[in-house]
């Protein structure tokens, strides 16, 4: 039998820090420490060459159970569709109008950070509702 693994999830962007800084609200993760001998993550980044600076971040879950977020700068732009997609599990256990309450509550938080409320996915016969969602720079996401 094959082992679990552990895994990143990586985000193509073009301003790492702030999609991470992002994500970290959404979650409840944090910027991990900055490498040993430097004091601030401002500290290491300038010991790198100009062209380096600011070229990803990361985040963290804070209780090591959740996976590690990467984030890269990428010189292109998003062009259509994103090819990750998390769901944001806000609503688990929920259902009705006690659920969709909760998604509501989470998403008007979310776009005070700065995301997009794309449109509302409705209950029906097989599903929950659901929230599409936009991140800081345009990848869908969903409050389920």
């Amino acid at each position: 039998m094959a082992s679990v693994k552990q895994f990143q999830v990586t985000f193509d962007c073009a301003e790492p820090e702030r999609v991470a800084r992002f994500w970290c609200e959404v979650l409840g993760y944090v910027v991990p420490q900055p490498p040993e001998g430097y004091a601030t993550w401002a500290d290491a980044e300038r010991s790198l060459p100009a062209e380096e600076r600011g070229s990803w971040s990361a985040c963290v879950d804070p209780s090591g159970v959740g996976p590690r977020l990467f984030f890269q700068r990428v010189p292109e732009g998003k062009v259509v569709k994103n090819r990750v997609h998390l769901d944001v599990r806000a609503g688990t256990g929920l259902v009705a109008e006690e659920r969709l309450a909760t998604l509501e509550a989470e998403c008007a938080r979310l776009v005070a950070l700065g995301a997009v409320r794309v449109r509302l996915l409705p209950a029906d016969d097989d599903n929950e509702s659901c929230i599409v969602m936009q991140d800081v720079e345009g990848n869908e996401f969903c409050l389920d």
